[in-house]
């Protein structure tokens, strides 16, 4: 078993950007004086869905690329995937903040939330037939 080295590291820059959400989720709640649900903001439920969805699928993710690191998957394979997570999960918020039905929102929204299932999709795979 190898240690998962590439993931600790992109696992760490995903941490840092989970605390960029954060924050700016806490500097919305600040302005719009609102400590508990979306307090009928819609501007702060964007932001609080960005850091939701982040944090339902990254850590599974983290956790997949992780094991398949660990099982031996070739750098280019685990580097792939975590770097189009990166991607993805970059993207996501700011189409979360765009306007409806607009090209960015398309862009961004739709292909960070693609490019997040796709990682998680072949991540899940190539573990599975790593194992059989």
């Amino acid at each position: 078993m190898v240690f998962p080295s590439l993931t600790a590291a992109y696992g760490a820059v995903l941490a840092l950007l989970f605390a960029g959400l954060s924050a700016w989720v806490m500097a919305r709640r600040l302005s719009a004086n609102v400590l508990h649900g979306d307090g009928g903001d819609a501007v702060l439920l964007h932001r609080a869905r960005s850091q939701a969805n982040f944090a339902e699928y990254v850590p599974l993710i983290l956790l997949l690329v992780g094991l398949l690191e660990a099982q031996g998957a070739s750098r280019v394979l685990v580097h792939g995937l975590l770097v189009v997570l990166l991607v993805g999960r970059v993207l996501h918020p700011f189409g979360m903040t765009a306007p409806a039905n607009s090209a960015r929102q398309f862009a961004c929204r739709g292909g960070g939330i693609l490019a997040t299932f796709a990682v998680l999709v072949v991540a899940a795979l190539a573990l599975l037939l790593r194992l059989a």
